[in-house]
């Protein structure tokens, strides 16, 4: 089945933030040609490449990137990782979906094409819920891989036993993707303080355009919450732009420089080189 080439706009203004050297996108989607949606998965309305991508990175002065496999493609991680092999594997990495009952060579072949990390999506189309997390962390672990975790941030208090039981490096995704947006001081922000404090959490700055009411750029119901886990572990936050941005319709299609720029408000300079440069560089092994 042939998918239409991509439409979305990829040029635009540069974004305000001169980002430094070797800044990281920790979170996109590829959508290739070749490979179409697999059963369980959504659709794939038209394509996303690592061309197209190229021209959002270059406006962005963005050079490292990490690839998620994205719902539709289920547990057919081969999109996910042609991309990184066009890219390149000096400058990108993969997440992949991961069966619970996949082998040793299974994932020794997804290390050796750079996947590092194995994603969790407790919400629709999602490939590996949170009730499969400790046998796909198993599989994992041996190899220093992390979980990106993704669930609605008002229901953590269902997943705290399963979260303090992850032995490795996991992400919790999207700013704890609270549908609809919390206070800063909602007690359930406060249990993903209390999982960073423990040392191996990470909490991704992405999408605060798909959980925000009040819309951006400033994101105002969601950056309260983002604003308080940078302050709280610096160390241990990471910026993605979630570029094609497939999980909203085209009228609320966000701009790529304004995903960037939230990092203006929500983080000092010498914060952003955290988030940006080393957080990504000590996680992924740039």
């Amino acid at each position: 089945m042939s998918i239409p080439a991509n439409t979305r706009p990829l040029e635009g203004g540069a974004p305000r933030l001169k980002v430094p050297a070797g800044a990281t996108d920790c979170h996109m989607h590829l959508y290739l040609p070749g490979y179409t949606a697999q059963p369980g998965g959504p659709d794939i309305k038209e394509l996303a490449t690592v061309e197209n991508y190229q021209v959002v990175q270059r406006r962005l002065s963005l050079e490292r990137v990490v690839v998620t496999q994205s719902n539709a493609y289920q547990f057919d991680n081969r999109a996910v990782l042609e991309g990184v092999t066009q890219i390149g594997q000096a400058n990108a990495r993969a997440i992949v979906a991961v069966r619970p009952d996949a082998t040793e060579a299974d994932i020794d072949a997804f290390h050796s094409q750079g996947a590092r990390g194995a994603r969790i999506m407790q919400l629709p189309g999602g490939a590996v819920g949170m009730d499969q997390l400790s046998d796909v962390e198993a599989r994992i672990r041996p190899l220093g891989w992390h979980l990106m975790v993704q669930f609605n941030g008002r229901m953590i208090n269902d997943y705290m036993a399963t979260l303090k039981a992850i032995q490795t490096d996991y992400i919790i995704d999207h700013i704890g993707k609270f549908m609809d947006p919390v206070a800063a001081d909602d007690e359930r922000v406060d249990r993903i303080v209390e999982l960073l404090d423990r040392g191996n959490a990470w909490i991704k700055i992405c999408g605060a355009y798909e959980t925000s009411l009040t819309g951006g750029p400033g994101y105002n119901d969601v950056g309260p919450v983002a604003k308080r886990l940078i302050e709280h572990a610096p160390e241990r936050v990471l910026w993605g732009s979630n570029w094609p941005h497939v999980g909203v319709p085209r009228e609320r299609y966000p701009d790529d420089a304004e995903q960037l720029d939230v990092l203006l408000d929500w983080a000092s300079d010498s914060v952003q080189q955290k988030i940006l440069v080393d957080n990504p560089a000590k996680l992924y092994g740039f």
